[in-house]
């Protein structure tokens, strides 16, 4: 017996070292800390063809590979069947604006050269097919960049950055997402501030609702000290920051030195070039201009938070079912409707006018000839001329 427990343990020590030890075993089965799932982009444009966008991270924010069969997507809480779920990899480029901050505060602390190292440090971790562009903003909106895949195009954009004046940082979100407009696939904006937005036009509520059906997501970045007052050289609105990028399916960080300024962009890249993306053909398939709330969620036995989102189909005027045996006479009958709506002012009119002459027969037609003008001819120049008696 003591010679069978001595085998046992021979064996038994190492497997449970090696497990411990392993990524991703014991010590990594202990941790608690849930993975987050989250719906970054829907894009509806083929509806009823829906893609939904999804990163899964750690409490980190790093990116966490997971079992493609082990994600689970609900439409109005009815599981859904996905026609196809795959990791985007290589084979999904993406779109990036990168708009930035040039507002006179930039100016302080060296922000500026911190925001131009992470930026450059976020287009040197582009893939092959991705493309971005820039857009930077003061008081004024610049396109800096166009879209491109030349990245020594882009860091020479980014050097070329000077600082500004005031802030209009909505503005430049909202023009962003105009620029993107006709570009399809993943897109996202990743916005970085150091300041309270105190000239923009639009508002944030505006901002969201110019995404368009394609879908986008919207990254913010608060650069500065969050203890300083609101207006002062440092000071950052975290709470309009951080509902934006809630409301756009992104993420909000913040920065306090340009060390954690460039993990923050890097961590976006990284993020965005590791999601998911999920196809399916929705079962509500009219346009009813009805919103569609979406939930994706890990296995039961994978300790997750679900990625919330929802979508509108649209539809000014509702579609109805398509069915052959009663289209033509549900349409014959609204036309009917409408018509006798119409010409019933009309009847009435007629009918009360026929009363009232049966009424007073001899007075209107007395009534007629005395109103009846009559006509001369002038002698002198054989032109008729109507006299009024």
């Amino acid at each position: 017996m003591e010679g069978l427990w001595k085998r046992i343990r021979f064996f038994a020590v190492p497997i449970a070292l090696a497990a411990f030890c392993a990524p991703g075993g014991a010590a990594r089965a202990q941790d608690s800390e849930p993975l987050e799932v989250h719906i970054t982009q829907v894009d509806a444009s083929a509806f009823p063809t829906v893609r939904i966008y999804l990163s899964v991270t750690d409490s980190a924010g790093e990116p966490a590979p997971v079992d493609l069969e082990r994600i689970r997507l609900y439409e109005n809480g009815t599981l859904i069947q996905p026609d196809s779920v795959e990791a985007i990899g290589e084979s999904a480029p993406l779109t990036t604006m990168l708009v930035m901050d040039i507002s006179g505060s930039m100016n302080y602390a060296g922000k500026m050269e911190s925001a131009k190292a992470a930026a450059i440090a976020y287009v040197n971790q582009m893939r092959k097919g991705d493309e971005a562009g820039l857009i930077s903003f003061d008081t004024e909106i610049t396109y800096v960049q166009p879209t491109t895949k030349d990245r020594e195009a882009l860091k020479a954009a980014i050097e070329s950055l000077r600082t500004g004046s005031d802030t209009a940082m909505y503005d430049a979100v909202y023009e962003g997402i105009e620029l993107l407009q006709a570009i399809s696939g993943r897109k996202a904006i990743i916005v970085l501030t150091d300041g309270m937005d105190n000239r923009s036009k639009h508002s944030a509520e505006e901002v969201l609702a110019r995404i368009g059906p394609e879908g986008l997501s919207i990254s913010t970045i608060g650069l500065g000290d969050t203890s300083e007052q609101a207006g002062g050289y440092a000071g950052i609105d975290e709470t309009a920051l951080q509902y934006l990028a809630r409301q756009a399916g992104g993420t909000y960080g913040f920065a306090s030195d340009p060390d954690s300024l460039r993990r923050l962009y890097e961590l976006y890249g990284r993020a965005l070039q590791s999601e998911y993306v999920i196809t399916y053909t929705s079962p509500a398939a009219l346009r009813d201009g009805l919103n569609r709330s979406l939930s994706v969620q890990l296995a039961e036995d994978i300790p997750s938070l679900p990625g919330e989102s929802q979508f509108n189909p649209g539809g000014l005027v509702p579609e109805v079912p398509a069915s052959p045996s009663y289209n033509w006479s549900l349409f014959l009958s609204l036309l009917a409707a409408l018509m006798a709506m119409l010409l019933a002012p009309m009847g009435i009119q007629w009918a009360a006018a026929r009363i009232h002459s049966a009424g007073k027969p001899a007075k209107a037609a007395s009534s007629a000839k005395a109103a009846a003008p009559k006509i001369k001819l002038s002698e002198a120049k054989k032109t008729p001329r109507v006299k009024l008696k």
